[in-house]
């Protein structure tokens, strides 16, 4: 009787899951649909010189990151010396 019951149950939630799913589905993409449409919304408007966007004056430049300059390896290696090899 349990060996019935549980296989019971196990369809029950199958079934159950199926038209959960199969109702829910719609809605769910009409959502991404949505959600991806305002992203490519922003994006396009973003490159699309938005008139409440910062603008810039033609011909300045602007630097974001200093890029980091290395020291010179004389400093870290030492100095220089030239040999021959003797035979």
């Amino acid at each position: 009787m349990t060996f019935l019951k549980t296989i019971l149950i196990i369809l029950l939630v199958f079934f159950g899951l199926k038209f959960l799913i199969r109702w829910a589905t719609p809605y769910l993409m009409k959502y991404i649909a949505k959600k991806a449409g305002q992203r490519f919304e922003q994006a396009f408007n973003g490159t699309q010189g938005n008139p409440n966007s910062k603008k810039e004056k033609e011909g300045k430049v602007t630097i974001d990151k200093v890029p980091n300059r290395k020291k010179s390896q004389k400093s870290t290696v030492g100095d220089y010396v030239d040999y021959e090899e003797v035979d």
